[in-house]
């Protein structure tokens, strides 16, 4: 296969999941990157119609996957990031690093992408201030929902009871140890403050060390600058593999944005807005409790994974109240009752059924702005669409997105989509995808 006629993107990344991924999309694009998001390893064609790029991002689903489905994902990323001839290979992990040896497996992905790269270590990026993660002395802290208390990961409320991948361990090394990365060193955040030549000093003596993954703590955005300078002269002499949340973009940004950052506000949507909602977190479930400009429609998801004319029928209800203009909020599970993850229900299977019915609704009902919450949910849903790519357009809510679709389809090009991922965003998040957000709000996450 030829090269591109483009200049190499500085960053390629792959997202394990595309919530995520289109908050690093976010994360580039307010910070000047020219960065464009493909929803599967981009054609040449592709390639050329999105223009040059600094950060091209891939949106996968690899958290959902076994190792041997993970492998596979991610030879074809190794062998773009090689053709490129990119400087920074970052996997993009969900930014509590939820994982486990059997689903999602960090170690198999790092297996899996450092080939690709010239440095025989990779470097770990440990906290996302900005969505209040927090990685200090190796140990990982997160807020419980949009500016509610910091827990340890192993004490979260939600995270602890991940109904795929608990988080049974706050410590970092220790939860990659048990996923092969045997031999991690860290950076403990007060040498950030010593600066220059004592920073450096520290940094170099554990790369001498020839550790597999050297992990940066982060307890402040400061500190993504200094972890950016550190890396950023490596990345040049040598290809890189940098794993962690979107702060990995953070820390390399100012070294290859090419544009000025443009932060907009989200405006009012045009028309009738459709919400779809998988398996709900206590933080989605308040926002769904508190969607009052929406019409809630209750979709069993057992009937709706089982059964055929269970989707179609829910595809006529949902169409049926758009056309009449009104919002809509179709959720699988209801606030109080048993989740799906407890109802014998595969995640996946759940996923991919509420992707089938968003694609049928849009197919029976034009219109111009969808929002999607819940990981597995929106890759899916996603996935089931007739579209290529995602670019950047405004912030709706830290952590969360609000993009435009691109497809070879016109019923879809252009449409604006929010994918959320289950502790993301405030209580008024689906109130914000009706009526847009307040003006001179910061773009954060």
């Amino acid at each position: 296969m030829s090269q591109p006629a483009s200049p190499a993107p500085a960053i390629v990344y792959y997202g394990d999941d595309f919530t995520g991924a289109t908050d690093t999309l976010a994360t580039g694009a307010r910070a000047g990157l020219r960065t464009l998001l493909f929803l599967k390893v981009p054609t040449l064609a592709q390639m050329a119609a999105a223009g040059p790029l600094d950060c091209l991002g891939i949106a996968g689903a690899a958290r959902s996957m076994a190792p041997d489905e993970m492998r596979a994902e991610l030879a074809p990323v190794a062998a773009l990031f090689r053709r490129l001839g990119a400087r920074v290979l970052h996997y993009k992990t969900c930014s509590t690093f939820d994982s486990a040896p059997d689903v999602g497996s960090i170690g198999v992905a790092v297996d899996a992408l450092r080939p690709a790269v010239d440095t025989p270590w990779a470097a770990i990026v440990g906290g996302q201030p900005d969505l209040e993660r927090y990685c200090l002395f190796g140990n990982l802290f997160a807020a419980a929902g949009s500016g509610g208390a910091v827990h340890r990961l192993d004490r979260h409320p939600t995270m602890s009871r991940h109904p795929v991948t608990p988080m049974h361990e706050a410590d970092l090394r220790l939860h990659l140890a048990g996923q092969g990365m045997v031999d991690v060193l860290t950076l403990p955040y007060p040498a950030y403050a010593n600066g220059g030549p004592a920073l450096q000093g520290a940094f170099d003596a554990r790369v001498a060390a020839a550790p597999a993954a050297l992990l940066f703590d982060v307890a402040e955005n400061a500190h993504l600058q200094a972890i950016g300078g550190l890396l950023g002269p490596r990345a040049e002499g040598a290809s890189l593999l940098a794993v962690g949340p979107s702060s990995v973009v953070q820390a390399f940004a100012p070294r290859y944005a090419s544009g000025p950052p443009a932060p907009r506000t989200v405006a009012a949507a045009r028309g009738p807005v459709l919400a779809l909602a998988g398996s709900l977190s206590p933080v989605t479930a308040g926002q769904v409790a508190a969607a009052r400009s929406f019409q809630t429609v209750w979709l069993d998801p057992q009937q709706l994974v089982a059964s055929t004319r269970a989707r179609a029928e829910a595809v006529a209800r949902v169409s049926a109240l758009l056309a009449q203009g009104l919002h809509v909020l179709a959720c699988t599970v209801q606030p109080g009752s048993v989740p799906a993850s407890d109802s014998g229900v595969p995640a996946r299977a759940l996923a991919r059924a509420g992707g089938e019915v968003l694609a049928g609704v849009l197919a029976a009902v034009p219109l111009s702005r969808v929002g999607i919450a819940g990981g597995d949910t929106s890759s899916h849903a996603v996935q089931a669409l007739d579209a290529w790519g995602l670019s950047y357009e405004a912030a709706l809510a830290p952590g969360v997105a609000l993009c435009r679709l691109h497809s070879e389809s016109p019923a879809l090009d252009g449409l604006e989509i929010a994918l959320k991922g289950g502790q993301m965003g405030g209580e008024d998040f689906f109130e914000r995808l009706v009526h847009g957000t307040p003006r001179g709000e910061p773009a954060t996450g």
